[in-house]
């Protein structure tokens, strides 16, 4: 244990049911075999955690009462026996999926595609709206000591994005459309420029234009005046017919990936104009464990720098009021954190 046998008290918030929030004191329990415990840092808030909160989370992708929470960074207090003891005291982020490690897309790198009931930190497990965070060793991510926690409570976000652009696959000097000039989109941008691509956000806020030049984007236009024949695109808004967007903007022989899932899709993207351009269609659900360490190692190297997407910072017990910020279309939000 670290610094000594006694856990402290710890507080969580936890969502009873849709729209019911509270701050309940919790006592963390000793890592068991093959776990760690974590002093948290900062948890971020994103969309699914909206959904969480309003109930339209698909039954299957949520459980009441919980605690909320997949996106955070921390160090790591204590671990339970058969871990590597050196853990302790180190700056970790962690992945949500709880995957088996057993069945065939496990064996193969696609964690998130485990064949296990589907199990995540955050909505089906406690997460890390919280003082401490119990979860698996394996899936701690070790970062440097001297890494940026508040900046790293991006990289599950960033992961995701990740496994994005290791799909896209660009090539230096490849033209690359960024649909979406949110959180995600910006950190697929830092990406898709690291990979050598120039890089177009396409978004109908103008506002975005400045953030998505400084995270390395060499243009930005809205939708309405976007020219098409780019090499890759990536949809990272997940709006109604942004898919379809997606693959107008994409090259005959070209490349799509879609990151995103409209509740509902008044322009859905028709079969045909996939055959007809001959484009590959690339999908990206969550992170698995390659993406995550990609993420981590260009967090690492500086090639990945989410902190300028940061705008919002509330305590633990303001969760209510963050998500309520979050929600606002009327606030100009990018990343919204918690901490303790």
């Amino acid at each position: 244990m670290f610094p000594d046998e006694r856990l402290p008290m710890s507080r969580a918030i936890q969502l009873d049911e849709p729209g019911q929030l509270r701050v309940v004191p919790t006592s963390p329990a000793s890592p068991a075999a093959g776990e760690a415990l974590v002093d948290v840092a900062w948890s971020g808030i994103c969309g699914s955690d909206l959904e969480l909160h309003a109930g339209t989370r698909p039954a299957e992708f949520a459980r009441y009462p919980v605690v909320p929470g997949h996106e955070w960074s921390g160090t790591v207090r204590s671990v339970g026996p058969d871990v590597d003891p050196g853990l302790v005291g180190r700056k970790a982020v962690g992945e949500g999926f709880r995957y088996c490690g057993r069945c065939q897309p496990c064996l193969d790198g696609d964690t998130t595609l485990c064949t296990d009931d589907y199990d995540e930190t955050g909505f089906t497990r406690p997460g890390a709206w919280s003082d401490h965070l119990l979860l698996p060793a394996r899936l701690l991510h070790v970062l440097h000591d001297t890494a940026d926690l508040r900046a790293a409570a991006l990289l599950e976000p960033a992961s995701c994005m990740a496994a994005a652009g290791l799909k896209a696959a660009v090539q230096p000097g490849e033209t690359a459309a960024v649909v979406g000039g949110g959180t995600l989109g910006l950190l697929v941008v830092q990406f898709l420029t690291a990979a050598g691509a120039k890089v177009t956000v396409v978004d109908p806020r103008e506002e975005r234009a400045e953030p998505a030049k400084r995270c390395g984007a060499g243009a930005f236009t809205t939708p309405d005046r976007v020219s098409g024949g780019f090499d890759v695109v990536v949809e990272a808004a997940g709006a109604s017919g942004t898919g379809r967007l997606a693959v107008a903007l994409t090259r005959r022989g070209g490349r799509v990936v879609l990151t995103g899932m409209a509740h509902e899709d008044a322009e859905p993207l028709p079969p045909a104009d996939l055959v007809a351009a001959a484009i590959t269609v690339h999908t990206v659900f969550g992170a698995s464990s390659k993406a995550w360490s990609h993420a981590v190692r260009a967090f690492s190297a500086g090639l990945l720098d989410p902190e300028p997407l940061i705008t919002h910072e509330y305590p633990l017990e303001d969760a209510e009021r963050a998500l309520d910020v979050l929600a606002d279309p009327r606030v100009p939000t990018g990343k919204v954190l918690l901490h303790p």
